[in-house]
């Protein structure tokens, strides 16, 4: 019998099946949008590592931490402020860090409206995104903290959809706007090309610091040599992989991207200050869920 087993070796009949692994992708839901934004670099990343990669649909960020908690999946591509509750609740170690250039949030106001410093915000009605984003809620607010106001305090906050944040910005309802750099970038170019309101119309009176990287994460249960593998798939073959990624309408938050091996756990401090700051200090739950 022995024998037979290692003919049926040499042979190819008996070599082992790829490494199943199973991914999870905190702001997709559902397995037809997964396919469509990342099916291209997880074939990539299946293929470069020797694993079969497949998706893991969540329907939130809650069922993606339980998931990774019971071992229904190994790994999870998710942002920095979703890191520290996956770090807290599940002690998930950071694969790689997918850098987002130019992710940092700001304060906005309209270039008419007098207000050249964070300080003149004081009792103002301010818009914020929904509840839980990390460039557009918990940065700008952690801003407003690190110019010397407290925005539980010192602001009305008021947190609204993108699209209606920007008209009621626009309109006056808001006295300034904290957002992701880039999102506003983006409504401030489509205005001024729809023949609305010109880019000078506006002012950044406070840019945030760079934000950490989005992260691949692995479950405790995940083989060290199985997580060395795929970290070292996006050293050896990171060209490949950031044009796969690339190819979805989403992922463009990717374009200039690059991947960062083993980031440290200590670069997400800073987000830990953000959630002490909204009065989380646990940062063990997600917010707006």
């Amino acid at each position: 019998m022995r024998f037979l087993l290692t003919l049926l070796a040499v042979l190819g009949f008996a070599t082992a099946p790829a490494q199943e692994i199973k991914l999870a992708i905190t702001d997709i839901v559902g397995l037809e949008e997964l396919q469509r934004e990342y099916g291209a670099f997880v074939e990539t990343l299946s293929r470069e590592t020797g694993m079969t990669i497949s998706f893991f649909p969540v329907t939130n960020r809650v069922a993606a931490v339980e998931a990774l908690r019971f071992k229904q999946i190994d790994l999870v591509l998710t942002g920095p402020a979703e890191y520290v509750v996956f770090k807290k609740r599940t002690e998930a170690v950071p694969v790689v860090g997918f850098t987002r250039p130019d992710y940092f949030a700001a304060i906005i106001v309209k270039a008419d409206s007098g207000i050249t410093e964070v300080s003149q915000l004081k009792g103002k009605k301010v818009g914020f995104a929904e509840v839980g984003s990390t460039s557009g809620h918990l940065a700008p607010m952690q801003l407003f903290q690190d110019n010397g106001l407290n925005p539980l305090k010192d602001i009305e906050a008021v947190h609204l959809k993108r699209k209606v944040a920007w008209e009621a910005f626009k309109r006056g309802d808001l006295a300034a706007w904290g957002e992701n750099y880039q999102k506003f970038m983006a409504l401030r170019d489509k205005e001024a090309e729809a023949g609305g309101m010109s880019a000078g119309s506006f002012r950044v009176i406070a840019r945030g610091r760079d934000l950490p990287n989005d992260l691949l994460l692995a479950g405790t249960h995940v083989d060290q040599a199985a997580i060395a593998k795929i970290r070292q798939a996006f050293v050896s073959h990171s060209a490949k992989l950031v044009a796969a990624i690339l190819t979805g309408e989403e992922t463009q938050k990717y374009k200039g991207m690059a991947f960062i091996p083993a980031p440290a756990d200590g670069e997400y401090d800073y987000v830990r200050a953000m959630y002490r700051t909204i009065g989380y200090p646990e940062y063990a739950d997600f917010l707006g869920e």
